[in-house]
């Protein structure tokens, strides 16, 4: 309970927290704090940054693994993202919370005035169009715990993701004019099957919503069409859109009917790792805080509902200890049971889910290029190939650059561009390419050395790449690639460093492992944050 809270605080601040003010929050005794963090640390859910702790993409793992047990997104994503195509226009996937409701798919059109939820946003059941077709299934309590939430809140200053309500729309006979006109959208949306947003969230925004019913009936999601009003008005929407909302809800719901896909084999922390790191840790490593966890990750694909034995037997625990954990996180709101069987709620994504939503691959792999700068005492960089213009593939763009803290160091220009055959970084991006795009490639203009596809089978057979005073006299780097979930190599990690300092040989020797493993870390990263998201390079 002491770690989510330390988690809840952490997502509350942006991502981002002073210790102190997490102890603040908490109520937490430093030490207490201290050691959450570190055994946080340990899984990689938080990282120190000088007196910061800052949520990790781990964390996103609590997520995945809700996301992966409703198949929502795996399911439906496809049909959602192919409706957004066909009518150029924002389309969400949400689903209810309580009284509220919270997003689990995105497919989002690049405009000026696009939508800006992030996945694991929550908002107030009345303002969007899926929270009316949602309440169209409450039961009497339901209203009653949606009413004393308006009472308490009639801000909705307890829903960061929406803009606040003004002070007419918090008064009491605005928030009866509210809670008048969301009884009114109930109704027509449990008479009519959809509902419409009319800038309900903010001005200019729109949008209508169906539900999406499994085979027994029950709204699992609404999909929503979304737009503004500089391209459809309120009323004129429904009209453009309804018709290929319904084809896409009667494909969606046909697709829930699919047997349920086997149980994926999900990479999860053995029970020998928590007692390594204990171990190693000692005090700093909380084991109970790592065994609650990992209750979280063992639901996941083929694994929606889990008895007791399951979840004890994915997360290698003691039943007593794994029905402990469980009853907490039912207590918590993160998970529920019926029936003998545990499910994840989508409380699980308030878990810095959409704080971490916005990471971009340089943003990702900050940390581990400063940690590689400072361990080989040499600059360090990410580049990818460059994906526009004439020279697209033909040059490689470094996105990122971290200098040694040294009188003498490379400078690595963030933005700078540089022709892939002279650097180290485009040379394992080139070898990474199949053989035939690569000789294409290398043919359409004839970049580079006569040797050059020879020289890339070689990179390609090492697995890292070396040059030396080819982009400029003096300058050596040494590069290794960095692959995204589906083995693509989408990136290059490099080192660069002064060529008359030591022999190639000494310096591979010096920096290929460090180089290694630093790939490997932002790959582990890329992993858990691209299953549901994005992972964007600007």
């Amino acid at each position: 309970m002491r770690a989510l809270a330390v988690l809840r605080a952490l997502t509350a601040a942006g991502g981002r927290a002073a210790v102190s003010d997490l102890v603040r929050a908490t109520g937490l005794a430093r030490a207490t704090a201290d050691r959450l963090l570190s055994t946080l640390a340990r899984l990689g859910y938080v990282r120190a940054e000088g007196r910061d702790a800052v949520l990790a993409p781990g964390l996103l793992e609590l997520g995945n693994a809700y996301l992966a047990a409703t198949g929502l997104p795996d399911r439906l994503g496809p049909l959602a993202d192919r409706l957004a195509d066909t009518l150029d226009e924002s389309v969400s996937l949400a689903v209810p919370d309580g009284d509220g409701m919270r997003f689990v798919h995105q497919a989002t059109r690049r405009r000026a005035m696009s939508l800006a939820f992030r996945i694991g946003d929550l908002l107030p059941a009345e303002r969007g169009a899926p929270g009316a077709l949602f309440a169209a299934d409450w039961e009497p309590a339901d209203w009653r715990r949606w009413r004393a939430r308006r009472a308490a809140d009639p801000a909705d200053a307890g829903f960061p993701a929406v803009p606040p309500r003004g002070p007419e729309d918090a008064a009491p006979a605005g928030a009866r004019r509210i809670a008048a006109d969301f009884t009114a959208r109930v109704a027509a949306a449990r008479a009519a099957g959809w509902s419409r947003d009319d800038q309900l969230i903010e001005p200019g925004l729109i949008a209508v919503a169906m539900p999406v019913r499994d085979p027994a009936g029950g709204t699992v999601c609404a999909v929503s069409v979304v737009s503004h009003t500089s391209r459809h008005t309120a009323a004129a929407l429904p009209d453009a859109v309804l018709r290929r909302l319904r084809d896409t809800v009667a494909a969606m719901e046909e697709a829930l009917t699919a047997p349920s896909p086997a149980a994926a084999a999900d990479a999860r922390r053995p029970a020998a790792w928590r007692r390594a790191s204990k171990q190693q840790l000692g005090p700093g490593f909380v084991e109970s805080v790592a065994r609650g966890l990992a209750v979280l990750t063992a639901f996941g694909t083929g694994r929606a509902a889990l008895t007791l034995s399951a979840v004890a037997e994915a997360t290698g625990l003691p039943r007593a200890t794994a029905r402990r954990a469980l009853i907490t996180l039912e207590h918590l709101g993160y998970t529920t049971a019926g029936g003998g069987l545990f499910r994840p709620t989508p409380k699980v994504l308030d878990l810095g889910f959409p704080q971490l939503s916005g990471l971009t691959l340089p943003a990702l792999a900050r940390p581990h290029l400063a940690a590689l700068a400072e361990l080989v005492q040499d600059s360090a960089s990410l580049a990818v190939p460059t994906a526009d213009g004439a020279d697209a593939g033909q040059t490689v763009q470094y996105v990122i650059g971290v200098p040694a803290a040294r009188i003498m160091s490379v400078t690595i220009n963030p933005g700078s561009r540089a022709p892939a055959h002279a650097t180290a970084p485009g040379r394992v991006l080139l070898a990474a390419l199949p053989a035939a795009g690569r000789t294409a490639l290398l043919a359409d203009r004839g970049h580079g050395p006569a040797g050059l596809p020879a020289l890339l089978d070689g990179v390609r057979a090492d697995g890292h790449a070396l040059v030396d005073d080819e982009l400029e006299a003096g300058l050596r780097s040494v590069a290794v690639a960095v692959h995204d979930r589906t083995g693509r190599a989408v990136a290059a990690v490099g080192v660069s460093t002064h060529a008359g300092g030591r022999p190639p040989a000494a310096t591979r020797a010096a920096v290929l492992p460090a180089l290694r493993e630093t790939a490997a870390a932002i790959e582990a990263d890329l992993r858990v944050a691209g299953r549901y998201l994005p992972v964007p390079v600007p």
